[in-house]
């Protein structure tokens, strides 16, 4: 307990090696695909979905060292109002997709 101190609800707060860590990881996981983007080594295709997996890496990594999510008790509230951010920002960003390419398609047949 002496190497994450608590507040009263119980929630663990961050210390310097933690920081250290999450910092370290975000670095590599910015550098990586930015060099596979910048000196193409694979196809277009994998080289997008590599920086498609590298992005959502580095989304869990920003959440548990830098936002403290886990899944202790006193957290739930916490995950589930961003599973519900999560599930708005994916109908959101779907319908305007769908939304544009109905447009233009609309657009392009008459």
């Amino acid at each position: 307990m002496a190497n994450h101190p608590t507040t009263r609800a119980g929630a663990a707060h961050g210390n310097a090696k933690g920081y250290n860590t999450g910092f370290v990881l975000s670095i590599l996981l910015t550098v990586i695909p930015f060099a596979l983007v910048m000196h193409p080594m694979l196809p277009r295709a994998t080289t997008a979905l590599a920086v498609l997996v590298f992005a959502v890496i580095q989304v869990v990594v920003q959440l548990v060292y830098f936002l403290h999510m886990n899944r202790a008790s006193e957290e739930v509230w916490n995950l589930i109002s961003f599973v519900f951010t999560l599930v708005i920002l994916f109908i959101i960003v779907a319908l305007s997709v769908w939304i544009i390419w109905s447009m233009h398609y609309n657009m392009m047949i008459n």
